[in-house]
């Protein structure tokens, strides 16, 4: 029996968890290292997945399959595609910098008693995240994915409700209520879209019998199970309908700018950089690949939301006053690119997809978490507040612009190349949606540069005259980040090399082809 390696890559960070859990209260800073040092370990696993992995091979590898619930056909299945494996690969390479980023923003206030254990639980329950994330990438049983699907939602609502943004916490006597809901709010929403998905896993296990991905879509691309076409359109509807959620689609990601803005920024780079990618990639593996007609049937609707979502989302961020419901505003645009390119049908389109889930998690954690370093600096989370900073600690403005610039998707930085292939794998089949969708370029380089030239130039405030540079543990968080954005904004084919056969598979559920060039003859 092969050594269980994707079980391992999961198992590791849920009983780091369990044992950051457990450290005493007096022993935090044991307790810190305890889970950097998990998801370093974490992250070495990930690295074996990433080469073990065999682009040219079988559409899912290292492959685990054991009987679990035999009564009700639920088996324990993992298995990665290349595009589960790049987003393994990006989850576990950014939680060592989220509790690296997050290192003092869980120590206990001085009101608090002794025997309360805030740093234990805040890194437990980034933990245990990082866990349940990395079994959604690699569960190929629909069951076993809803499981941890919803069970996430558990460990981010006490973090975004117990652990707030404590620069607005000692302004605004609001804080907790706000806090709490957003916490709500996010639970709230996320639970809705999970219990529609359940009646529609319930109704696609009646229709075939088991919850195995593969057989499933076996059995639909050899004929032997046949479905009703009003039926795999319901349940389509109840798989997108939690996708959408939690990716967020518009118009359902109203919960997603008061989370982000309410929780520390190393724990809302952790919902939109790592837990919201759930929901795009499950529309690649579950949707397109379970109801590949009811895919193409949905698809102008789709289109419409995620052009909607991008032109609205960068609006919203340009009238933005927080910096911080500006970064969720701007990644709402973001996913709405992601949405648009996955149901563009075409394998530039997809690819760009991919590559831009993995590339908006890196660069939307560079810009969140230099903006929390700014934040906890001078104790507010508003643009107006600050300026001139790039006069008083130049490290922090140039590692800030460089994040914004990302954003924006500048060429020569990793957004750019996902953002061009999804624009263009649009344009060929739906030009008229890709013309439209160029205008949220337009309006991220206005609220990118708006927001770096209100904060980093003109007249230093008194209050940040003072405001410390990057300190070391900060430049060691960011700089990694930094480098990969160039390196893949130069070099991405490491990352296209593995994303593309997974994406011709996809292509090939839907039954779909790039369209023809369309080229005038000579005259």
């Amino acid at each position: 029996m092969s050594f269980p390696l994707l079980t391992a890559t999961a198992a590791l960070p849920a009983l780091g968890a369990i044992a950051t859990a457990a450290v005493p209260a007096a022993r935090r800073t044991a307790a810190k290292w305890l889970a950097l040092l998990v998801s370093l370990a974490t992250l070495v696993l990930a690295v074996v997945v990433l080469v073990r992995f065999e682009p040219g091979g079988d559409r899912y590898q290292l492959t685990e399959s054991h009987a679990w619930i035999a009564d009700f056909g639920v088996r324990y299945e993992l298995g990665v595609d290349g595009i589960g494996v790049a987003l393994i690969a990006l989850t576990a390479l950014l939680i060592p910098f989220v509790i690296l980023a997050g290192w003092h923003d869980a120590d206990p206030l001085e009101t608090r008693s002794s025997r309360w254990r805030p740093t234990q639980g805040f890194f437990a329950l980034i933990l245990a995240v990082e866990a349940m994330v990395i079994l959604s990438f690699e569960a190929t049983d629909v069951f076993l994915f809803y499981i941890f699907f919803e069970a996430m939602l558990i460990p981010m609502y006490f973090l975004i409700g117990g652990f707030g943004d404590r620069a607005h916490a000692g302004t605004d006597e609001n804080a907790a209520a706000q806090r709490s809901y957003a916490a709500v709010k996010f639970l709230l929403y996320n639970l809705a879209g999970g219990l529609i998905m359940l009646a529609a896993v319930i109704g696609l296990y009646v229709v075939a019998g088991n919850f195995s991905l593969q057989e499933i879509a076996e059995a639909r691309a050899n004929g032997t199970l046949d479905m009703a076409t009003s039926t795999e359109r319901w349940l389509f509807l109840g798989f997108f309908f939690a996708f959408a959620v939690k990716a967020p689609l518009w118009p359902l990601h109203t919960w997603l700018p008061n989370a982000m803005g309410e929780a520390t920024a190393p724990v809302a780079v952790l919902i939109t950089a790592v837990v919201d990618k759930v929901g795009t990639f499950a529309m690649l593996r579950f949707c397109l690949q379970l109801f590949p007609e009811a895919s193409k049937w949905a698809t102008p609707v789709i289109l419409v939301l995620a052009l909607i979502s991008i032109v609205y989302g960068a609006l919203l961020a340009v009238g933005q006053r927080d910096i911080k419901r500006l970064v969720a505003y701007a990644s709402i645009s973001h996913f709405g690119f992601i949405i648009m390119g996955i149901f563009a049908m075409t394998s530039q389109g997809q690819s760009g997809a991919t590559l831009y889930m993995v590339n908006h998690g890196i660069s939307t954690a560079a810009l969140m978490l230099v903006a929390g370093f700014l934040i906890s600096r001078r104790g507010s989370r508003l643009i107006a507040d600050y300026g001139g900073v790039q006069k008083v600690a130049p490290v922090l403005a140039g590692t800030f612009l460089i994040g914004g610039l990302a954003t924006l998707s500048l060429p020569g930085l990793a957004p750019f190349v996902s953002e061009f292939l999804v624009l263009v794998g649009t344009f060929t089949r739906y030009p008229v949606i890709g013309i439209i969708a160029t205008f949220g370029i337009v309006l991220a380089a206005l609220y990118t540069l708006v927001l770096y030239q209100r904060t980093m130039t003109g007249p230093v405030k008194p209050e940040v005259s003072a405001m410390p540079d990057l300190r070391l543990r900060e430049l060691v968080v960011v700089t990694p980040l930094i480098a990969l954005l160039i390196f893949l904004g130069v070099f991405p084919k490491p990352l296209t090399d593995i994303v593309n056969p997974a994406v011709e598979h996809t292509m090939s559920d839907v039954q779909k082809q790039d369209p023809e060039p369309e080229v005038e003859a000579a005259k």
